[in-house]
């Protein structure tokens, strides 16, 4: 028997099987109903809550106030995640204090959402590396001079953090995929990738010399950012998502000091980011 034949029998004979179901079904009055997943349905509905690690680029940081204009030439910064304990983590009142992650989320048609979150990453200048330095300081003090050179970073010159909140504020679209699902689709595995953008409002906390430092959010600039990752769904409603992010941050409005003095920064940079969250999915239709 030739494959022409054997694909031919095949065929009458799903569709044999297919019909005969269906009558007996009509003959005892029972229907077969298989729940899809909401996982990644039109009209799903879902929300997220995570930590995240962060690795930065170096990057120049260009500051100026009205006795100063320095620029710090390829610095070296670092995230500072928390002491995984239940204390820092799941405490309702201490639930922000570590770099995390909040996302929700609407699917606009199958396996397409679109998202908004937030992404508090935390950015900490390494201390005491050495950096070129390049500009003038005229503020009375042991630093006052005209720089053009490797120096020291001294905790008593510069320390800058942006450690109550590299905050991006971003709106994303999604795509997931399917990788497996259980036949009453109560387990489902898919893949994602997406990307966005949105506004960076980071809570510097920033103190050089004598001045008072701040420490108060503000708009300092933008960002962009794209991403792939895993989500595990189970039971239709409660999912995991494992995912990794690169994006591109540009800062050119970073407050400096306190309200009423003036000095602002401006710096940008590639950064990397790996997320774990948890949440749930729920489907309206």
């Amino acid at each position: 028997m030739n494959l022409r034949k054997i694909t031919v029998l095949f065929l009458v004979l799903m569709g044999t099987t297919r019909a005969f179901t269906q009558v007996n079904n009509v003959v005892t009055g029972t229907t077969r109903t298989v729940r899809k997943t909401s996982a990644n349905r039109k009209g799903s509905v879902f929300a997220y809550w995570g930590w995240n690690r962060g690795a930065y680029t170096n990057s120049t940081l260009k500051i100026k106030g009205e006795d100063y204009d320095l620029t710090l030439h390829k610095l070296k910064a670092k995230d500072r995640p928390s002491n995984v304990s239940l204390y820092n983590y799941l405490r309702a009142d201490r639930i922000t204090i570590p770099q995390t992650n909040l996302r929700v989320g609407y699917y606009l048609k199958d396996d397409l959402a679109i998202t908004i979150g937030i992404d508090h990453m935390k950015y900490v200048m390494v201390q005491n590396q050495v950096a070129r330095v390049t500009g003038v300081v005229e503020h009375e003090g042991k630093y006052k001079s005209v720089y053009n050179g490797n120096m020291v970073i001294a905790d008593d010159f510069l320390k800058f953090e942006h450690t109550d909140g590299l905050n991006y504020v971003n709106v994303e679209l999604e795509k997931l995929g399917n990788i497996y699902k259980s036949p009453d689709e109560k387990v489902h595995v898919g893949y994602l990738y997406g990307g966005g953008a949105g506004i960076m409002v980071p809570r510097t906390n920033t103190t050089f010399l004598d001045y008072d430092r701040n420490d108060r959010f503000h708009l300092s600039g933008f960002g962009t950012s794209v991403k792939g990752g895993i989500q595990v769904t189970l039971l239709r409603k409660l999912s995991f998502r494992f995912e990794t992010k690169a994006g591109y941050i540009n800062m050119p409005d970073i407050v400096l000091h306190k309200k009423g003095i003036k000095g602002r920064g401006k710096q940008d940079f590639v950064y990397a980011q790996a997320n774990a969250m948890i949440g749930a999915v729920y489907n309206f239709n």
